[in-house]
């Protein structure tokens, strides 16, 4: 993973340096609310419902078993013992207090993290596959142009105040994990006629109040254009995107009024513009600074290994064990290096908020990175955490230990591996709560015989338009809804977040906290009915359409 030098060093220390007196001046009442407002934001500062919230950034989602470590005693210092896993990779802290989160900042300064842009109207954090360097479908490890794109766009001063707040996800394989569709920006790795690498370009993806899928605006772009051609599109962005208007300022609004192809031309006219005023070239990416880069992430030295024995032997122990079966099925994950596998940590028991984990299973994650890994955490979008570069032959082993820790959840894929906003509980913009329906759903589908016969089901859950749970493109989607005080849910269905990216579509009238788990049985009863033989719930929907499931949920009511 990428390790700071000294420069790097020196502005998240003076970063830190710098938010301390602005919370000082704020708390002692030099700065007004207003102006301390943009401040807090770009240092990762919200203020929920009930407490502040910090975000914490982790970049393309990689930690080290000893910031890990880090953040599980400021977990237990500063907050409650818990941290939150976003769907921007992140991690929050809930209830820190407003004094203390420069004490925080400065701490997590000591383990190279910190909060800086993980809010306000700036570039956010660029995610990316959790399974990046080791994924079989890799085109190339996407990992490197996280950390170019993090460097170039860290305290931008171009692109500090955009118009609204800006996301960028990088995909390296075949397979979709990144979600880069649904990005203000997405960036495909692909290779040309000539076998040369480069990228896609995507914009004007998002959810929120206008839910846009990407559109293509350069089916190919070479490798050392990279930053040029990215500084082209935040630059027609940053000049005509709307200001006026929170809720208009996306760059989605912006591509789909122009359309795409007028965007594009926008896009290409300002980049000719960079590139003919670098006469030099010394805005391109270099092979030499792309080689640094890609030095922070080497390959490990895997060892020889005989595949076919590991296997066999895997296979025993799970005849053995249904639990390690079920858990080998649905956790563990096969790499492209022969007798090594990626293990999923579920972070989504029955009964817990999905995405929250305890200071002590922080510490439980990183022993079993020192242990089992290269001492390298990946969280993702998904909201669980993932151990990559394990050999096969030590998986009962590790997943015995996970287990202790109440990290082995065999449910990685299911619709109990839902996403699942904060909602109501703590956010301020919420309209009703997700916890509480999220738990009801885990305790009534708690068959893992039913569950694992439903199969891959994508169920998420936001508790406004915000979409923080990502909603609109869950195979089944809740979205809570405010009614003269009382708190609904509307259900979708149909999306999809993969390179068939599709948004969901409302399935009807909202209903009431109690109706929502006897709403989704009945969907999933119309879905068991009606599939073909091994046909995932997705295919169903697309093939059946939505009279089924609409008639079975209103039958009362017909």
């Amino acid at each position: 993973m990428y390790i700071y030098d000294q420069y790097d060093q020196k502005l998240v220390d003076e970063r830190v340096a710098q938010y301390r007196d602005q919370t000082n001046r704020y708390l002692d009442g030099q700065i007004s609310e207003e102006e301390f407002l943009p401040l807090r934001l770009q240092n990762g500062l919200y203020i929920q419902r009930l407490a502040p919230m910090l975000r914490i950034a982790v970049p393309y989602g990689l930690m080290s078993s000893s910031q890990l470590r880090k953040i599980a005693q400021i977990s237990r210092q500063f907050d409650k013992g818990y941290v939150h896993f976003t769907t921007r990779q992140n991690i929050q802290l809930n209830w820190p207090q407003l004094a203390e989160v420069p004490d925080i900042l400065a701490e997590l300064a000591t383990v190279q993290m910190h909060a800086i842009q993980t809010s306000g109207n700036c570039i956010r954090n660029t995610t990316t596959d959790q399974f990046a360097g080791v994924a079989a479908d890799e085109i190339e490890d996407p990992r490197p142009w996280c950390e170019i794109i993090r460097q170039w766009s860290t305290i931008h001063p171009e692109f500090a105040f955009l118009p609204r707040k800006f996301k960028i996800a990088v995909c390296g394989s075949e397979e979709d994990r990144a979600a880069f569709l649904l990005h203000d920006i997405g960036i495909q790795l692909v290779k040309n006629d000539s076998g040369e690498t480069g990228f896609h370009i995507y914009a004007g993806g998002g959810l929120g109040r206008t839910p846009v899928i990407a559109s293509s605006i350069r089916e190919f772009l070479p490798k050392q254009h990279l930053l040029t051609y990215l500084d082209a599109i935040l630059r027609v962005y940053n000049r005509y995107g709307n200001r006026d208007n929170k809720y208009k300022a996306r760059i989605k609004i912006l591509v789909k009024a122009w359309t795409p192809a007028v965007f594009a031309e926008r896009v290409e006219a300002e980049w000719a513009e960079i590139l003919a005023g670098d006469v030099n070239g010394v805005a391109q990416v270099t092979e030499t600074e792309i080689q640094r880069v890609k030095s922070f992430f080497p390959v490990p030295d895997y060892k020889a290994v005989d595949a076919a024995a590991v296997d066999s032997a895997l296979q025993a122990q799970a005849a053995d064990n249904v639990a390690f079966s079920r858990w080998l099925e649905r956790n563990v994950r096969n790499q492209k290096q022969p007798g090594y596998a990626s293990i999923t940590l579920s972070l989504k028991p029955a009964g817990v908020a999905p995405g929250d984990v305890t200071d002590r299973q922080l510490e439980s994650i990183a022993d079993l990175a020192d242990q089992f890994s290269n001492g390298e955490v990946r969280s993702t979008h998904n909201q669980n955490v993932v151990i990559a570069d394990v050999l096969k032959s030590q998986l009962f082993e590790l997943w015995q230990q996970a287990k202790s820790g109440g990290l082995a959840t065999p449910t990685i894929g299911t619709i109990n591996d839902m996403i699942c906003c904060p909602g109501g509980d703590y956010c301020s913009l919420a309209n009703a709560k997700s916890i509480p329906v999220a738990e009801a759903i885990q305790r009534k589908f708690d068959d893992l015989d039913y569950v694992y016969d439903l199969g891959d089901l994508e169920l998420n859950i936001s508790g406004c338009m915000n979409a923080c749970g990502h909603h609109h493109v869950g195979h089944i989607g809740i979205l809570g809804v405010d009614k003269k005080g009382q708190e609904w849910y509307q259900i979708q269905l149909g999306g999809s977040a993969n390179k068939q990216a599709a948004l969901a579509k409302v399935l009807g009238p909202s209903l009431s906290r109690d109706e929502v788990v006897d709403g989704i049985e009945k969907l999933l009863d119309v879905y068991v009915e009606n599939r073909l033989e091994g046909e995932a719930f997705l295919n169903t929907y697309q093939r059946i359409g939505m009279d089924k499931f609409k008639e079975r949920v209103y039958a009362q009511n017909a």
